[in-house]
């Protein structure tokens, strides 16, 4: 593994886990071998280092979910979204650290003073609610969702209610997979043609 994406991989756990403020880049030096000097040449500061993993993020939500659709077909529609559902809870369990540095508020404080922290936030929310949508759409398409909905207002709850399961798993006050069929049972009845 290079050294860059070693800092990479090592931050995105510390960050998550203990927070940016209290995250020095001595400790990431320490814990990837890098000496600062190295870090500071890849990421030029700490918050370089954040973008770079936000971007990272983004990139590799991206290329898992056009792994999942490649040849995949889909009988309709509520299949499709049903599928999508499971496989961001799939997703968020494979890449936990960064699900979790997504769900730290430290991020959205940043993006307030920030335009290129809150552009990276929004680049990955949006690509995430546009698969949401694109599911829906389809849905409508071929009749298994109402098209009394909107598909963007719509794919925006639901991607709230999966990644609200995904915060509490990620924060250990309950197990999102026990909720799982009751999930997909409201996500049927807030899409499904009637």
């Amino acid at each position: 593994m290079k050294k860059k994406d070693a800092i990479l991989k090592v931050a995105t756990v510390v960050f998550a886990n203990k927070g940016f403020a209290d995250t020095s880049v001595h400790e990431l030096s320490e814990l990837t071998g890098a000496a600062e000097g190295t870090i500071f040449y890849h990421f030029k500061n700490k918050e370089g280092l954040l973008l770079a993993i936000l971007k990272e993020t983004r990139n590799e939500i991206v290329t898992q979910f056009e792994q999942f659709f490649e040849n995949r077909p889909f009988a309709s529609g509520i299949e499709m979204t049903e599928e999508v559902v499971s496989f961001y809870l799939y997703l968020a369990g494979l890449m936990e650290d960064r699900f979790l540095l997504l769900h730290r508020h430290f991020l959205y404080r940043f993006s307030v003073e920030n335009a290129e922290f809150r552009d990276n936030l929004e680049a990955i929310y949006n690509c995430l609610v546009e698969i949401f949508e694109q599911a829906i759409m389809a849905g409508q398409e071929d009749g298994s969702i109402s098209t009394d909905i909107h598909p963007r207002k719509s794919a925006l709850i639901l991607f709230t209610m999966v990644d609200g399961l995904v915060r509490f798993k990620n924060y250990n006050l309950y197990d999102a997979g026990a909720l799982f069929n009751e999930l997909i049972q409201g996500c049927r009845r807030m899409l499904q043609a009637t």
